[in-house]
């Protein structure tokens, strides 16, 4: 049995959701007030964070490495293109999207300067999708759950327009038509 350990406002918890979803796998929810962390939560992440996910007593922390494993695990569907190249390319940009995060919370945060920071971000992510539908390759994969919890948090808790960047104003639609992006689209609504 799957139990994740999850928080409903935490973005990185939202990635373990949607591939739980995408893979259609069943799972039970501890849900963690992240203002008042329980102690035991150390005992299963030494830094405290959510996401965990616990399968059998096997326990895995942070939402990148869980999302892999889950692609590894439960291989059907396939969140990674076949094509190495296609692959490479999303997983570097799940490497490397600290550049993207770092904006976003210094927005959520208020920080001069930082929306025009996080418009850059959302320039570049409406650049690399002008050429390709998703930003894991040809289908929908483990790169585009990377990033699409911050923007519908962006775009529905902060105000960001995204009509200025068309192919990623676009991007998020379709990935909305997704039943596990909906979902996750209906919580961030509820926060």
């Amino acid at each position: 049995m799957i139990t994740l350990y999850d928080a409903a406002r935490c973005p990185y918890c939202a990635r373990v959701r949607i591939v739980l979803a995408e893979k259609g796998l069943p799972y039970e929810t501890v849900e963690i007030d992240l203002g008042a962390r329980p102690a035991w939560l150390y005992d299963l992440n030494p830094v405290g964070k959510v996401p965990v996910l616990d399968e059998d007593g096997w326990i895995l922390p942070e939402s990148a490495v869980i999302a892999e494993y889950l692609d590894e695990r439960y291989p059907e569907p396939a969140l990674w293109p076949d094509d190495p190249g296609e692959r490479a390319a999303g997983r570097l940009l799940v490497f490397r999207f600290d550049d993207f995060s770092k904006p976003y919370y210094a927005l959520r945060r208020g920080e001069e300067g930082a929306r025009g920071r996080f418009e850059e971000e959302l320039a570049a992510l409406d650049a690399i999708l002008a050429g390709m539908p998703w930003l894991s390759g040809r289908a929908f994969g483990l790169a585009d759950v990377a990033f699409l919890p911050w923007l519908l948090r962006a775009r529905d808790l902060l105000g960001v327009e995204l009509a200025p960047w068309p192919a990623l104003a676009a991007w998020v639609e379709r990935s909305c038509r997704r039943p596990s992006v909906a979902a996750e689209q209906e919580l961030v609504a509820a926060l």
